[in-house]
């Protein structure tokens, strides 16, 4: 089953792109341009010339030295000014009218997004949008978030002969990197809640999907004071180094692999003031008891486990399917799969496409091949099929304990099942995993779910009944146990994540009440408040 790149000529007029060599940067409010040397950026997709398959070159990104990366944190550090600068005391009616500014000029940028999101990483336009107009509607709901923090904290306590007043401040500078599969979403769900809350950040896009960010620096710079944001490019370990071995970055909002987030983060010399948020790897298990509905559950493990090639942080990346049911499972299995389609980003009902990261077929084949060394057998024809940066999705089972399969997070569209007949062999998978994201269960006994349920809670920070793995609703908490994550997301809880409960509080006596009224009457301090209203 062999992958078919387009010709130039068969790409429709209105999903062409043009090269982008970006050269800007912004630092300290101004888009500034880097003279120094750049950074190729290659497209998943290739196209066919003349019989031979070439790699699309997508344009171009600066490619930072250590000395550029620390101006970034030099701006961000002086914005904030020890917490004295225009942004951290600033109102949040202010903060949120710079956001809502934002949102308005992103917008405007909505369709070359979408493109860049095509061309870079291979998703398709369906996904592609969703995960823009997502983003937007991430943005507003943080806002009302923030608007319903601010009115619930704008009370006075009176406690132990005291008045006081509990808010949040922010923390100080941020170093915020985002993911390659969701360049725009999960990056702006840190990026975004840490401004809001008064930080400054230096801001380093993910390795893959960095052009699709360059149409938003004019917008940053338009809605932000200078300094509020930064942006740094190039190789992590020539960039992000010194900026953590400053010791001047006190928060790290990261999402990627575990073993990237501890080497960065062990070069901070003063750990204990660093505070991190991290989304780290996941290997989340379906559990499908004999009792499952499989007509109705398959579609849905089917999405959990390939959806956009598998390359979710929250994919169904384990299938631990009752033995009873093993041969109805894979039967219905392949049958839904076959209805899924393989193409080019634009082409329609698309599925499957391209693989964004180099050299990412090549690793997952070695997966495949030690799975089935290991006495897996491909179920699907043309499984695992590799032309260029495509691999057609392999369908393997058994999968043995034995094989790196069983244990690695493969991130990309390998889809491995586990026959057993005892619920202690997925239990003790999970027990004995690093990783503790999420798990999902699919069967309809209330007594054998439930038990399920009250272990699985204490393993993985969501349990999914009858449902794929997922980030969303927004506004659920998304964490991880384990390996998995440090500190939690959702519209409410990354406003917590990027600030610290401050207490101001003076003596219940008549000459505390007639200072606090003088500055409430002045309106001499952003912070003490009596009323909140925007």
């Amino acid at each position: 089953m062999s992958f078919v790149f387009p010709t130039e000529d068969s790409i429709p007029e209105k999903y062409r792109t043009k090269p982008i060599h970006q050269k800007e940067y912004l630092l300290d409010g101004e888009i500034r341009i880097w003279e120094g040397e750049s950074q190729i950026v290659k497209s998943p997709i290739f196209l066919n010339r003349n019989g031979k398959l070439e790699q699309v070159i997508l344009g171009s990104y600066p490619n930072f030295d250590s000395k550029q990366s620390l101006l970034a944190l030099d701006a961000a550090v002086k914005a904030y000014g020890h917490g004295t600068g225009v942004w951290p005391i600033a109102t949040p009616k202010e903060r949120i009218d710079a956001v809502r500014k934002f949102i308005e000029l992103m917008k405007g940028k909505r369709d070359q997004i979408i493109l860049l999101l095509m061309w870079e990483i291979g998703k398709t336009e369906k996904d592609a949008t969703k995960e823009f107009e997502r983003t937007i509607e991430y943005l507003i709901d943080t806002i009302e978030s923030l608007q319903e923090l601010e009115t619930n904290s704008a009370n006075y306590i009176k406690e132990g002969g005291l008045i006081a007043q509990i808010k949040r401040s922010p923390y100080g500078v941020v170093l915020c990197m985002g993911p390659f599969n969701y360049p725009l979403n999960e990056t702006f769900c840190t990026l975004i809640p840490a401004i809001l809350m008064g930080n400054t950040v230096v801001f380093k896009p993910a390795k893959y999907g960095v052009l699709l960010l360059q149409p938003l620096l004019e917008c940053f710079q338009k809605a932000f004071p200078p300094g509020v944001i930064n942006t740094v490019y190039g190789d992590g370990a020539k960039v992000i180094s010194p900026i953590m071995e400053s010791g001047k970055i006190d928060v790290f909002a990261f999402i990627g692999s575990s073993s990237t987030a501890n080497l960065i983060t062990k070069k901070h010399p003063k750990l204990n003031r660093l505070r991190s948020v991290l989304g780290l790897n996941a290997k989340n298990p379906a559990i499908v008891l004999p009792d499952t509905d499989l007509k109705t559950m398959v579609p849905e493990i089917l999405s959990g486990s390939l959806a956009y090639n598998g390359q979710r942080c929250t994919a169904l990346k384990i299938l631990f399917v009752h033995k009873d049911i093993l041969d109805e499972f894979t039967k219905l299995y392949l049958e839904e799969f076959s209805k899924w389609k393989a193409g080019m980003p634009w082409d329609k009902d698309v599925n499957f496409t391209p693989l964004p990261e180099e050299g990412k077929t090549k690793w997952l084949k070695e997966l495949l091949d030690d799975a089935t060394t290991q006495g897996a057998k491909i179920l699907n024809p043309g499984g695992g099929e590799v032309t260029e940066s495509f691999m057609f999705p392999a369908i393997l089972s058994p999968v043995s304990p034995n094989s790196r399969l069983y244990h690695e997070e493969q991130f990309g569209p390998l889809v491995p099942i586990v026959p057993f007949s005892s619920i202690d062999e997925p239990l003790n998978y999970i027990f004995q995993s690093n990783m503790g994201q999420q798990a999902s269960v699919f069967g309809k006994d209330p007594k054998t779910v439930g038990k399920l349920i009250d272990i699985l809670v204490n393993q993985v920070a969501r349990v999914n009944w009858n449902a794929q793995c997922q980030r969303g609703p927004d506004s659920f908490p998304f964490s991880g146990r384990k390996d998995s994550a440090d500190g939690t997301l959702s519209v409410s809880d990354a406003l917590r994540v990027f600030s610290i409960r401050t207490v101001v509080s003076f003596k219940d006596n008549e000459m505390g009440r007639n200072l606090l009224g003088e500055v409430l009457k002045e309106r001499s301090s952003n912070y003490l408040s009596q009323e909140f209203h925007l």
